[in-house]
């Protein structure tokens, strides 16, 4: 399917697009049972352009879904697993003496791919941490002086496990602000895991995964892209987009408030999550939907909060509770 045709800024194409996901989303629950609410996260991100953090407990499909929905995209695809040991040249890569011609040349890491899966992202420490930072905002590395552009399309699926915190390190309020959104995968449901153990008897994930087939074309994920960023958003969903960012900053729960980056993420989220449901505008709800996953890793509760059991969560719902919802 091309989804190449007619798509401008003054006329955003969805229906097309809603074709095209929904094809995504069945391949990937023919190999990934539950988790709906992440595949569908995912897939806004992707829209988004933006890169992503999942987390959860080993085993609930994290890693497994990074690397289909890598598969469904026809793009270079690297993978770095994130230890203590590794170094800023492991991952973005170093310049290398030539003897031939008596010159240094530049050997490239893995970072240079189009989708890259960081897993356990949190098990690095932070001069390793600190060497992403660069590439995910500005989608260029700089090493002895020279400029190296990433290619299009460029995203980072990092995964982490909140449980297991020997041999981790916390990471920077910087880099996590460069994340899109977290995402927070939880176990599935008793029927789910029926349904788990009924397919793993009958196929394993390794013969599946073959015979996954890419779908999305560079071309046509740019496409979708433009189209997500020309849906049509009112200009109250905007002003309630920035008084709920505006609201993190001034709650007594918070210490450290979202930024306008977040802001900007949170906008275009929206939007995404609108054209996966096959609309041409954006409702409230879509932002509200949004919230959560965008602003959980942006913001920090103050000492006492923590102590009296709440999450970044729980605050963000009571917040935007407290905003009157435009109509």
């Amino acid at each position: 399917m091309d989804t190449t045709e007619n798509i401008t800024p003054e006329q955003p194409v969805v229906n097309p697009l809603t074709e095209l996901i929904d094809k995504v989303q069945d391949s990937i629950q023919n190999i990934v049972v539950g988790q709906h609410e992440m595949i569908e996260l995912l897939l806004a991100g992707i829209l988004a352009d933006g890169h992503m953090l999942i987390e959860g407990v080993p085993g609930v499909a994290k890693t497994l879904t990074a690397k289909l929905i890598a598969k469904l995209v026809n793009t270079n695809f690297s993978r770095i697993q994130f230890t203590p040991d590794l170094m800023p040249s492991d991952v973005l890569g170093t310049s290398v003496f030539n003897p031939q011609t008596a010159t240094f040349q530049f050997r490239a890491g893995p970072i240079f791919s189009n989708m890259v899966l960081i897993d356990e992202i949190n098990r690095a420490p932070a001069k390793t941490q600190s060497a992403l930072f660069e590439a995910m905002e500005e989608r260029q590395i700089t090493i002895d002086g020279h400029t190296y552009k990433m290619q299009e399309p460029f995203m980072v699926l990092a995964t982490q496990n909140p449980i297991e915190h020997e041999g981790t390190y916390r990471l920077p309020e910087a880099q996590l602000d460069r994340f899109m959104m977290k995402i927070v995968v939880g176990y599935p449901t008793l029927e789910e895991e029926v349904k788990i153990l009924e397919r793993q008897s009958e196929h394993g994930i390794a013969e599946l995964l073959q015979q996954v087939e890419a779908i999305i074309t560079p071309q046509i994920l740019h496409d979708a892209r433009l189209a997500v960023r020309h849906i049509h958003v009112e200009k109250k969903l905007i002003e309630f987009v920035a008084l709920i960012i505006h609201e993190t900053r001034s709650d007594r729960s918070l210490y450290l408030g979202a930024s306008p980056r977040a802001s900007v993420a949170l906008l275009q989220m929206a939007k995404a999550i609108g054209v996966l449901r096959g609309r041409t505008f954006v409702i409230p709800e879509d932002i509200i939907h949004a919230a959560l996953p965008v602003l959980r890793h942006r913001v920090s509760l103050t000492p006492e909060k923590e102590m009296e059991g709440l999450t970044a969560d729980d605050v963000i719902k009571e917040l935007i509770s407290r905003i009157e919802i435009p109509r």
